[in-house]
């Protein structure tokens, strides 16, 4: 008796830090890189941007491997419902902190998982969102400089690389999947899994 094959997985994402994220799983999976505009639609609520986004990288990824499981994510810093995303420069970072010392801040992280339709297999496709509430100390002008040249942390949504020195900006972080904040919630991501057939606990390498 043969068992079935398990589908096999796509990480479609660039960021490193997802892909360290997923690592963690012990699974084997591929990495595509999703093209996709990431511009904000016009009044686009920053929860509903980060949840259409990353369905739209799973789902352009899916559509060039159609047999595997694909997972698509994305983050955006919600600051009084203002979407805030990748700085990019250190000007644009530095700007992104002072607007957020003192402050709580939303960060809304989405996850999908999409599977093409097979022979005798329906497709599927779902996405979840995984908020993280983040407390800022009151910061000074010459910690934000010092923070941003020793980590550089411009392709961070929010200048916020809270896995590092990051983690000094902050007084509080309040989310029910711990991963989140990095850029992957894979609690969530566990469960979407699940969820389109591929199980992390039978799929893993010893």
């Amino acid at each position: 008796m043969t068992s079935t094959p398990l589908p096999a997985l796509v990480l479609g994402s660039t960021s490193r830090y997802r892909r360290e994220l997923l690592e963690r799983l012990r699974m084997p999976f591929e990495v595509a890189s999703p093209q996709v505009d990431e511009t904000p639609l016009p009044g686009e609520a920053p929860a509903t941007l980060a949840i259409r986004l990353a369905l739209a990288k799973a789902r352009e990824v899916s559509a060039r491997f159609p047999d595997a499981v694909v997972i698509g994510s994305d983050q955006v810093a919600d600051v009084d419902g203002q979407p805030i995303g990748k700085p990019g420069t250190h000007e644009r970072a530095v700007a992104q902190l002072k607007q957020m010392s003192g402050r709580s801040v939303v960060f809304q992280t989405a996850v999908a998982v999409v599977r093409g339709a097979t022979p005798g297999r329906p497709a599927f496709e779902a996405v979840q969102l995984a908020p993280v509430t983040v407390r800022f100390r009151t910061l000074s002008e010459s910690e934000i400089e010092r923070y941003l040249r020793l980590e550089q942390p411009y392709d961070c949504a929010g200048s916020a690389k809270c896995e590092t020195l990051g983690i000094a900006l902050l007084e509080a972080i309040e989310s029910d999947d711990p991963t989140a904040l990095v850029g992957l919630p894979l609690i969530r991501t566990c469960e979407l899994l699940r969820q389109a057939g591929l199980d992390p606990l039978a799929a893993a390498h010893p």
